[in-house]
């Protein structure tokens, strides 16, 4: 094997473990990332050369094995839009049950008024 070729597969293994010395870290594994990081020149690896049919074929596995890290971003952005809908409708209920019982406090104490008439002195209070 070519130093060439050893240089393009050692660079595939250290975008394989997420440790590229050049194009920058969460990179996706394709033909021109291998070849940045191998220090060659984007689109050195072309399919129509035979030499690279077992590295291209590598890569393409490389790249199957590991996701695709927009897809995992999407995936926390979707589930950190579910926690706030679910915590905004947790607080508007919370909402609407304090201003349902305030209502029920203003009814309550109008009907004791009602009910009374300004009869009622309290028990505990300043003696006329």
């Amino acid at each position: 094997m070519s130093s060439a070729l050893t240089d393009y597969f050692l660079a595939l293994e250290r975008l394989k473990k997420g440790q590229p010395q050049v194009v920058p870290k969460g990179t996706k594994i394709t033909n021109d990332a291998v070849s940045l990081e191998a220090g060659r020149g984007k689109g050195t690896i072309k399919k129509s050369r035979a030499i690279f049919a077992d590295l291209i074929k590598a890569i393409e596995e490389a790249a199957a094995e590991r996701p695709d890290p927009q897809t995992a971003l999407k995936g926390r952005l979707e589930a950190s839009r579910g926690a706030a809908e679910k915590y905004r409708r947790l607080w508007e209920e919370a909402l609407a049950r304090e201003a349902s019982l305030l209502m029920e406090l203003y009814e309550a104490k109008r009907t004791i008024a009602t009910l009374t008439a300004g009869a009622v002195f309290p028990i505990r209070g300043a003696r006329p």
